[in-house]
């Protein structure tokens, strides 16, 4: 059955569907601080142009934030409903950030997967970005606030 869908880029109004959708994803990831409305209000004003969402029904069905520091680009939290997956959604999600990173002159993009989350890594590797074992990923806690939880 072929899903219709729309890619538009993600708005601050987005924000109470968005987070639905990540707090319905078995093993999705957020940030106490980072995740708020006001850090994610936050990080689109920074970057308002470059994270999507994926609308079928009228509804988000799936979501990229995806913003640059005008070197490198990142995509976080990249997320499409479980009833939604294998329609090429998060493909088009993710070529749609992409771009938007190219029209403000970003030429490298990066992804940070945990290791347990094997569908997506899965997916990485099939739409050809390369897993890099030449790096060490080190990152430090500034605000011990910001508090990681896993959804069950």
């Amino acid at each position: 059955m072929e899903i219709k869908y729309e890619i538009r880029v993600m708005t601050t109004d987005d924000y109470e569907e968005v987070h639905n959708l990540w707090m319905s994803i078995h093993g999705f990831a957020i940030r106490s601080i980072d995740d708020s409305k006001e850090g994610v209000e936050r990080f689109i004003k920074r970057n308002p142009k470059t994270s999507v969402v994926a609308v079928s029904d009228g509804k988000i069905v799936g979501a990229i934030l995806c913003g640059h520091d005008g070197r490198r680009g990142c995509l976080y939290h990249v997320c499409v409903h479980e009833d939604y997956r294998k329609h090429g959604i998060g493909k088009s999600m993710a070529v749609a950030c992409m771009r938007a990173l190219q029209a403000e002159q970003i030429n490298k993009v990066n992804i940070v997967a945990f290791k347990s989350n094997e569908l997506g890594n899965h997916f990485w590797k099939e739409e050809g970005w390369n897993f890099r074992d030449d790096l060490n990923y080190y990152d430090f806690t500034l605000n011990e606030a910001n508090i990681t939880n896993f959804n069950k």
